[in-house]
């Protein structure tokens, strides 16, 4: 990550991943992935639980070595210390990752303190413009512990547009949030790529996330890329597996639970 002194600080990048494999302890996580997401777009990465969305995205930003394979930010390895020195990278993580005994204020001026990034008066008006995209002004003050759910999630995006990104990750941005709230995030996501021109990609299970606001969705399962297409190529998905995870069926008189018992007879 990097100062809006970079001279690349207004250049938007793409993502290109190639035959990339994770393994943990000998087992493999990620199988084989090869993508690329174009610079500007909003590309979501859709999967079931534990299929390895996360962890990929922990490859894009850097938290992660591949087994083989390579992941490039232009023509920057995210793995490269020195790439933090050239792009300017947010990771909004699942949980906020908010520092509990600073307030809002303080936790958004982190950053551009410990980077140096301007006096005083510049990191507040750097602060407070995050703040006011995200109509959080009045929230300046208080400590995560006083914030909602959805508020959390709002001062971690802002948080994150406080570092001036060029290549913006979200985790599940949408988890454990009411449906109202889901598609205030969701308006937020789509909001900030107009208002900043940033390339943006999100991990999620969330079809109403990918479906309202996606230029190109990814489907992962089981460490595998099995699809990658435009909304309109996920509206009626001839695979059945995907078909089955994008619009599940309810049958209470063979419920998957009684399926998933018979399986492992």
């Amino acid at each position: 990550m990097a100062g809006s002194t970079s001279p690349i600080a207004e250049k938007t990048f793409g993502v290109t991943i190639e035959k990339l494999n994770k393994s943990f302890d000998g087992v493999p996580v990620l199988k084989d992935i090869s993508l690329e997401v174009k610079p500007g777009e909003i590309f979501v990465i859709m999967g079931p639980s534990g299929s390895g969305k996360s962890v990929l995205l922990r490859h894009v930003a850097g938290l992660e070595v591949p087994t083989s394979g390579c992941v490039h930010i232009g023509e920057f390895d995210p793995a490269d210390p020195a790439t933090r020195q050239q792009i300017h990278l947010a990771l909004v993580f699942q949980a906020g990752a908010l520092f509990n005994s600073l307030s809002v204020y303080d936790n958004l001026a982190l950053y551009p303190r410990e980077h140096r990034l301007g006096n005083e008066a510049q990191i507040r008006d750097r602060v407070m413009h995050a703040l006011q995209i995200l109509s959080l002004e009045k929230a300046v003050a208080q400590y995560p512990a006083e914030l909602s759910g959805g508020m959390k999630k709002r001062v971690a995006i802002a948080r994150a547009l406080v570092m001036e990104p060029q290549l913006l990750l979200y985790d599940e941005p949408t988890s454990e949030l009411d449906p109202v709230m889901s598609a205030t995030i969701i308006e937020i996501i789509a909001a900030l790529r107009e208002h900043t021109a940033v390339t943006t990609i999100v991990v999620s299970h969330d079809r109403t996330l990918a479906m309202s606001i996606a230029d190109r969705i990814a489907i992962i399962m089981d460490g595998r890329i099995r699809a990658i297409g435009g909304v309109a190529d996920f509206e009626h998905p001839a695979n059945p597996a995907i078909a089955n995870f994008l619009n599940p069926t309810i049958d209470l008189k063979n419920p998957r639970f009684k399926q998933l018992e018979n399986d492992h007879e």
